[in-house]
């Protein structure tokens, strides 16, 4: 199985456009800052999809956390401002534990991250479409689940040369 997973498209989806085709993903994660364009991108997709919301979702109906099985780990999914994620990962490693999760994933900084903090996967995919890390390319993650459920975790980029 292929998971793509991006965050804070801000409504410009020329670059999840892309990165959709590249994968053809059998699941996606948008980690949130949609800005209302998750119809959009589930028919762009088509394949499940899951979407938090983020900061800039106002009035959204999307859930601020979703809690899912992905191989042989548990996941949750937030959007991490209101995990102070910009200082550190201490609230949202906290979160992860509560809600029973060996896997965090992450939007909101805008910077890629793929680490592992004890038995706790920790990612967030940047931005595909607003970079903030050296270099400035839009950023996602595949992860590739293996026949035994093992998640493999891919930095991928959009070179816009």
């Amino acid at each position: 199985m292929r998971v793509l997973v991006v965050s804070d498209t801000h409504g410009v989806h020329g670059n999840i456009k892309i990165a959709i085709e590249r994968v053809k993903p059998d699941m996606l994660i948008h980690l949130g800052d949609v800005l209302g364009g998750a119809a959009y991108i589930r028919k762009l997709a088509d394949c499940p999809a899951f979407f938090v919301r983020g900061n800039c979702d106002y009035d959204s109906d999307l859930s601020p956390r979703i809690v899912e099985k992905i191989g042989n780990r548990t996941a949750l999914m937030v959007h991490g401002h209101e995990h102070g994620v910009g200082f550190d990962n201490t609230r949202l490693l906290y979160a992860a534990e509560e809600a029973g999760a060996n896997l965090v994933m992450y939007g909101h900084t805008h910077v890629p991250e793929i680490s592992e903090n004890g038995d706790i996967h920790v990612i967030n995919p940047g931005s595909i479409s607003r970079p903030r890390q050296a270099g400035g390319k839009p950023t996602y993650i595949v992860i590739d689940v293996d026949k035994d459920g093992n998640l493999h975790y891919n930095l991928q980029y959009i070179d816009l040369t």
